[in-house]
């Protein structure tokens, strides 16, 4: 494989490319590396390669013709990358994948970036490896390098290494021991020491799933997990920040068709329903918010059937959702509730079909982690006026970027408590 690096500074690459697997691997010639400066492509005397930006601004922008005649200089052949934060995001995957390229080049920004119409001009892939700022696109390209060589025939001592390293199964990896065999009190564990094979295979798949679930539960969605797989992940300890959000179903105040502040009636359905995601999501409670006191005695004795009565014995499932849920006279009252459970006033997130919001759902699932949050929800045509300026933060509809926004209040609940909390938070 043949790497070319498109870059203002291929001395940055002089340390890495010398040392370890990667000098090695161009030592045995299972890799050969080219360092192209686009200085060399420039006919000024000043070897101009940046200028200021149209519209104003900070910074500069690399020219696009010594970056196009750089490129034009490679193989016709040539898989053109371009490191930017706005790219692809690299995984195993990908690099797998570049593996089988016989030659990849990688363009390499620098200062503000380059002249966007580079894109336009030339078929270029766009690779990202992570959402955070560097300095310029040599870093990224040594990461690039390093786990597309991985794959190499002969890069590795034992190739089947490759295959048991982390995200080569989808999982994390499993944890390494070697001697002795205790240190500090700590023994290695003690199936490795067992010579049964098996045995050892399963703890390392079940540490595998383990690390993952632990460290990075977002993973597992992509996966394909075996009945054994589920059971054991079933089972396993972690955190349940679920346990900490809670759900206020406020009847008033809120908004008619008019606009106006009104109330509205209790329904059967938004009662069950919402319960029921309460319940499958592992949330901390539901509150039905009604001034009504007629309305206020019909869910009463509606729960009470449902978790007391024949409702009860007839569906326990049933039951165990409905025992969630809370009937309150206002919105301060689950404030309360919540304050007197966990110890701490819960932030307070409002719901709307319309606005813009000022909070997403990962940032709630972070709020999660340290204190309890209560979710409003409202009836009618939304909540008050009133109810929003006084809650911490507004989360924005669930189809923002749509003209229709008319999910049932038991739909947008769903929705909105499986984006906050996935599968395994």
């Amino acid at each position: 494989m043949h790497f070319y690096i498109i870059t203002l500074f291929p001395e940055y690459f002089e340390s890495p490319l010398n040392c370890g697997l990667m000098g090695k691997a161009l030592q045995n010639n299972i890799l050969e590396i080219s360092r192209i400066n686009p200085r060399d492509f420039t006919l000024d005397r000043h070897r101009s390669v940046d200028d200021r930006p149209y519209g104003g601004g900070p910074g500069m922008v690399m020219l696009l013709e010594p970056i196009i005649k750089s490129l034009k200089s490679l193989p016709q052949d040539c898989t053109k990358i371009m490191l930017t934060p706005k790219g692809r995001l690299m995984d195993q995957e990908m690099a797998a994948g570049l593996s089988r390229e016989k030659n990849i080049a990688l363009v390499c920004g620098r200062y503000e970036g380059i002249d966007a119409r580079l894109e336009d001009l030339v078929d270029l892939e766009l690779v990202s490896i992570g959402d955070y700022v560097l300095n310029g696109g040599e870093t990224a390209a040594l990461c690039i390098m390093e786990a597309v060589s991985r794959f190499l025939p002969g890069f590795l001592g034992k190739q089947e290494s490759v295959g048991e390293e982390s995200f080569s199964s989808g999982l994390l990896e499993y944890p390494h021991y070697t001697r002795p065999e205790a240190y500090a009190g700590f023994r290695v564990p003690e199936v490795l020491l067992s010579g049964d094979h098996g045995r050892i295979a399963r703890w390392r798949r079940q540490k595998a799933l383990e690390n993952t679930l632990k460290l990075r539960p977002e993973i597992l969605e992509s996966q394909h997990l075996t009945p054994e797989d589920l059971d054991f992940t079933r089972n396993l300890q972690r955190l349940r920040p679920g346990r900490n959000l809670f759900i206020s179903l406020l009847h008033h105040p809120v908004k008619n068709k008019m606009g106006q502040d009104s109330t509205t009636s209790l329904t059967n359905l938004d009662i069950h329903d919402i319960a029921r995601v309460c319940a499958t999501y592992g949330l901390g409670g539901y509150f039905l918010c009604t001034p009504l006191l007629d309305q206020q005695n019909l869910a009463r004795r509606l729960l009470e059937h449902w978790t007391q009565g024949a409702g009860a014995r007839a569906n326990p499932d049933r039951a165990r959702a409905l025992s969630t849920v809370r009937v309150v006279h206002c919105l301060q009252d689950a404030v309360q509730y919540v304050h007197n459970l966990t110890g701490e006033c819960p932030c307070i997130v409002a719901t709307s079909a319309s606005g813009p919001g000022d909070i997403s759902c990962r940032q709630v699932l972070k709020h999660l982690r340290t204190k309890p949050v209560l979710m409003v929800l409202g009836t009618g045509y939304g909540l008050s006026r009133s109810v929003l300026q006084d809650a911490d933060h507004m989360l924005g509809p669930v189809r923002f970027l749509e003209g229709y926004n008319h999910l049932s209040v038991r739909s947008a609940a769903s929705i909105i408590v499986d984006r906050i909390l996935g599968d395994y938070a």
